[in-house]
């Protein structure tokens, strides 16, 4: 179908952790602006409401490919909860009956695993892949050279704070503070995603260890603001918790939306997430 002024788009809305996508099966239209499209049904107010839009599309690689833009019409490279939703959709839709899925977006191919009761998806494990964690592939401008960015100083309206970098296929700053909670997080978000360090633009994480198995974490993604739960910042939080001694191998990352449980196999080098994923309506929307 080509997009005119009287199409109508069917869609499905769903969330993971409260992390909330407008889902679209890809075979089915023709869209060229998808850019504006995202901008307009992701705005809560006058469109259908979400963190952006996933086009569920045919893929030659894997089994589907996800196509992912956030809600100011940016192109995203990867979503944890988006990823498990598009496996709940594929499958409680019966567009297969497979419960280990590959699915690729932005070229990266991530297995999944899917828990089922009556035919419908409850929970979804996914192996999200290595960590980046070199500066260059992340990316992260640093006047050292340098192959981790471990607690770096960064200054921000005059208040210093210390990051790890991490890429999950997107890029991440995770930040300790005391409180997460009362992190102003509308101000300093904007400030560190664009700040002259990062290229490409930044999600933050402002987290808190709570103890060696538990992390509570806020998130400010680039391109969406603050989001109740971010799949590959909880994955990026995880190693980098990890990899500055402060927690096991095995976490379970608290966000505002819900938990979920990321495991860093180190002999693997490989992450994975486990968490849910859950339908919130379906309807059609004239565009």
């Amino acid at each position: 179908m080509e997009w005119s002024d009287e199409m109508k788009i069917s869609f499905t809305k769903m969330h993971g952790c409260g992390n909330d996508y407008i889902y679209i099966n890809g075979a089915d239209y023709t869209i060229e602006n998808k850019k504006e499209l995202s901008i307009r049904l992701s705005d809560r107010h006058f469109g259908i409401g979400g963190d952006g839009i996933i086009f569920i599309n045919p893929s030659e690689q894997a089994d589907f490919e996800m196509e992912m833009y956030n809600a100011d019409g940016s192109r995203a490279e990867m979503c944890g909860n988006g990823i498990r939703s598009v496996a709940k959709y594929v499958y409680d839709k019966g567009l297969t009956e497979k419960k280990e899925l590959k699915i690729e977006s932005a070229g990266s191919i991530k297995t999944i695993w899917l828990t089922t009761n009556e035919d419908k998806v409850t929970a979804v494990r996914v192996n999200m892949g290595r960590p980046i964690l070199r500066p260059e592939q992340i990316p992260v401008l640093t006047d050292e050279k340098k192959e981790v960015i471990l607690e770096e100083l960064i200054e921000v309206e005059g208040k210093q704070f210390h990051y790890t970098a991490v890429s999950m296929g997107n890029p991440h700053a995770v930040i300790q503070v005391e409180d997460p909670m009362s992190v102003e997080i509308e101000k300093l978000g904007p400030m560190i995603e664009h700040h002259q360090n990062f290229p490409k633009r930044i999600n933050t994480e402002f987290i808190k260890v709570e103890d060696r198995q538990n992390i509570t974490m806020r998130v400010w993604e680039r391109g969406s603001g603050e989001t109740l739960a971010c799949g590959t910042g909880a994955c990026a939080v995880a190693a980098a918790c990890i990899l500055n001694g402060l927690t096991e191998n095995k976490v379970t990352v608290k966000l505002l939306g819900g938990s979920l449980l990321i495991e860093w196999d180190r002999d693997q080098d490989q992450i994975y997430m486990t968490g849910p994923a859950e339908t919130v309506f379906e309807g059609t929307i004239e565009v």
